[in-house]
């Protein structure tokens, strides 16, 4: 079992990438793996709506020249997915977004069925709006929507940040966990009547 985890920051090693390594590393303790990859930050192109994935058949995106294409090649051996995203603006990086319209659209087929969460973070406010805009086109594509014990949100501004929110990165350690658990459910792996949990460790803004 195989979960990609699409870090759609232009920011390598920023906090979007702290969030979603704690996933990846809760996943390979569940003996699932999982790779990191990122959209960078060159140009991505969006939708024209040429038609011309859906006329060669082929599943590619007409624009071979940025990572959508080669993102969609990984796709389609994955179980699963996760993808991260700073907040701009109460919304997802604009690019993460284009990427996926584009993949969605190209071949749904390396994605539906297949489990998938969404991550944002933020420094404070419009997280919960991103994390909502990038569930939607999931949600189109009949694949289940893994949760956690809280909204999948992390926050910080500073690169390195993020790794102080206690609250946020246990619930990416518990969306682990859970999307670990369904693979193994789906796959009739033997595994426990529920994933486990950790004892809730809350953080507030507020200390």
């Amino acid at each position: 079992m195989k979960v990609l985890l699409v870090n759609g920051s232009a920011i390598k090693d920023g906090n979007t990438f702290i969030a979603l390594s704690e996933i990846a590393k809760t996943l390979q303790t569940e003996g699932v793996d999982a790779e990191i990859v990122q959209i960078g930050n060159k140009p991505v192109r969006g939708c024209i709506a040429c038609g011309t994935c859906k006329a060669k058949g082929n599943g590619r995106c007409t624009f071979d020249d940025d990572v959508c294409n080669r993102i969609l090649e990984k796709a389609e051996k994955a179980d699963a997915f996760v993808f991260g995203s700073p907040v701009y603006y109460g919304q997802p990086n604009g690019a993460l977004l284009a990427v996926i319209q584009r993949m969605l659209y190209a071949k749904g087929d390396a994605f539906r069925f297949k489990p998938v969460a969404n991550i944002a973070v933020a420094r404070r406010g419009g997280a919960t709006a991103a994390f909502q805009t990038l569930n939607m086109a999931f949600q189109m594509m009949n694949m289940p929507i893994v949760t956690s014990q809280y909204w999948n949100l992390a926050y910080g501004r500073n690169p390195g940040e993020a790794a102080q929110d206690s609250e946020g990165m246990q619930t990416m350690r518990q969306l682990a966990r859970n999307m670990a658990w369904m693979l193994k459910k789906f796959k009739g792996v033997e595994t426990t009547e529920h994933p486990e949990t950790e004892p809730w460790n809350p953080m507030n803004f507020i200390r």
